[in-house]
């Protein structure tokens, strides 16, 4: 709505650079040993084990597809370290879930996992797993980490933030414009089958799969080839009239939540020959003209993009302090650094 992704992405990931003075040969004099030959990292004296490692990386390497064969070896070290740095962090949550007694129940386990397989036919669970180069007892052991993680960071943060009147008036009093539209707008999600031979039968089959009632996020996650929409179930954000191809302009008289049939999907060709097709939901509309404060709208999206800051400000700083009070060994980080410089 109102074109304010810039707002709800303004946190970036940085790279930190040590500045080094003085005989490398010093550096790692105070480090300790390795635990065991498999620890590629340790916090307060947990391993986290190279295998888990190259098993997220390989995944990742997978959805790459062709494009992994041109990863130099520096990439796949630079890949490696940013993984190994968000099981650090996690590792450290999961410690502090521990301190606060926040305890996940087999139950709980239990209905994420079939919530999960209830996307699935039994066939297609299983390779999943396979593709995943997961096992069952492992993807129960990382949803338990997934729901002790969360249920910390509801306990810790979500929890406690609290938006206020004042600060939504504030917002719009400073990003008036923002709400002032020169033309609709429409918020729209899509699933996508380009590049492929039989292109038109599968997203025929896809079409069948939303009538049988499945939710179209979902299948836009799963099955969508649109690599910058899928991993937001499909999600594009708001389109303006204006940038609608005329092989569009029929869902512009769609109701929120209705679905299209099954449409070009043009992807910078011409409407004669299409790069594949697509399904369009719409999410929601936006009329033209300035929306004010008191549109109970205007007020959601204010109040989302405050919550959605503040979270992430406080959870990068809540992550921060618990890894201040850590003592982490990054084993890799040093196996690397040793190797490189001389």
């Amino acid at each position: 709505m109102f074109q304010l992704e810039p707002y709800r992405h303004a946190y970036s990931q940085f790279l930190g650079i040590v500045f080094i003075t003085g005989s490398f040969s010093v550096l790692f004099t105070a480090c300790r040993r390795v635990p065991s030959p498999d620890a590629v990292a340790t916090v307060n004296g947990h391993e986290i084990l190279r295998a888990e490692l190259e098993r997220q990386y390989q995944v990742y390497r997978d959805t790459l597809n062709d494009r992994s064969a041109d990863f130099s070896p520096e990439q796949s070290n630079i890949t490696r370290l940013a993984m190994l740095r968000q099981m650090i962090d996690s590792e450290i949550l999961q410690q502090q879930a521990v301190k606060l007694n926040i305890v996940i129940s087999e139950d709980d386990i239990g209905a994420k996992l079939t919530e999960i397989k209830a996307q699935y036919t039994q066939e297609e669970f299983d390779k999943w797993l396979t593709q995943s180069h997961q096992t069952l007892d492992g993807l129960k052991r990382d949803l338990r980490k997934t729901l002790t993680q969360n249920k910390l960071i509801n306990k810790e943060i979500e929890s406690r933030i609290n938006i206020t009147d004042s600060e939504i008036d504030d917002y719009y009093t400073a990003h008036r414009a923002d709400f002032n539209l020169t033309e609709p707008q429409f918020h729209l999600a899509r699933i996508v089958i380009s590049g492929e031979p039989d292109s038109r039968k599968k997203i025929q089959v896809l079409q069948k799969r939303l009538e049988n009632g499945e939710e179209f996020a979902m299948v836009a996650t799963r099955f969508s080839t649109d690599a910058d929409s899928a991993p937001r179930g499909g999600d594009v954000g708001f389109v303006r009239e204006s940038q609608l191809p005329d092989a569009l302009r029929e869902i512009t008289r769609f109701k929120a939540g209705q679905v299209s049939g099954i449409l070009p999907f043009l992807g910078g060709g011409r409407p004669e020959h299409p790069a594949g097709y697509a399904i369009y939901e719409m999410i929601a509309k936006e009329s033209a003209g300035q929306h004010q404060l008191n549109d109970p709208n205007v007020q959601q999206l204010i109040r989302q993009t405050l919550r959605e800051g503040r979270s992430q400000m406080l959870r990068d700083a809540y992550i921060d302090l618990l890894r201040d009070q850590a003592t982490v060994h990054n084993y890799l980080a040093e196996q690397i650094f040793r190797t490189h410089v001389h």
